[in-house]
């Protein structure tokens, strides 16, 4: 990719044109983090079955199970740092080319590189609580030593992360906020994220739909190279400085 090409330079014009540019980011924007997309070969799905692990059936049906992979995953997370790409969005939004960003990671990854304005639309691995009666868990009660499943302080029962299970719907707070967002924007980046799970991947094609564009930034064509308005084939920690470079 040629850092300071035509099409990086198309797309500078087009934020620094644009009204109220968004972010939609998934999986790819964390591979340079260390954080390996699950779907793809060697992943977390290669290894584990998500139905059994990282399903609300599987949580409630086999909980101390859910729990080896959580905090087989919680290990990962937590020696992952912000790459080049998290901290690009991160500038464009203090230099006021960005109104926020909409992300299906979990991993906190955003906010740490210094984004602000971010939805966690699938939730996070930072807060818990319990599932029987709703009190909040501190997190630096779970070690690699807790018993399995970890259980409420209160009443015993079994305690989860304020994260989206497979099964569950998205919570109508982070939904509202992300598609009310996604109405005021007239342009979005799609930056890490193949479009293959709904209602996020729904985001870009209702802000093309109301006169907005779409800027793709990802590895390879996905499910919305034929229809986004830019698309730049590479690696979001390249793709993102050169773009902030380009406007700076």
């Amino acid at each position: 990719m040629d850092k300071s090409g035509p099409v990086i330079k198309q797309a500078a014009q087009l934020i620094r044109k644009a009204r109220c540019a968004i972010a939609l980011t998934g999986a790819g924007m964390s591979v340079a983090s260390g954080i390996p997309d699950f779907r793809s070969p060697g992943g977390m799905w290669s290894r584990h079955d998500p139905e059994k692990v990282a399903s609300i059936h599987g949580l409630k049906s086999d909980p101390g199970l859910v729990w080896q992979f959580l905090l087989e995953a919680d290990s990962m997370l937590k020696k992952a740092e912000p790459n080049a790409g998290h901290e690009g969005l991160a500038r464009l939004e203090k230099d006021g080319y960005l109104h926020g960003v909409i992300t299906q990671n979990i991993d906190g990854l955003h906010q740490r590189a210094g984004s602000v304005n971010v939805i966690e639309f699938h939730g996070n691995c930072r807060e818990y609580y319990c599932m029987e009666c709703f009190s909040p868990f501190p997190a630096e009660e779970i070690t690699t030593d807790s018993e399995l499943p970890v259980r409420c302080l209160q009443c015993s029962g079994v305690v989860r992360p304020d994260l989206v299970f497979f099964g569950e719907q998205i919570p109508s707070e982070a939904y509202k906020a992300a598609f009310e967002l996604a109405d005021q924007s007239d342009l979005v980046i799609v930056a890490g994220t193949s479009g293959g799970v709904v209602p996020a991947s729904l985001i870009p094609p209702r802000i093309q739909e109301a006169g907005g564009l779409i800027i793709e930034i990802n590895k390879a064509p996905s499910a919305y190279t034929s229809f986004s308005d830019v698309f730049i084939q590479g690696a979001v920690e390249d793709v993102l400085p050169a773009i902030v470079q380009s406007l700076s």
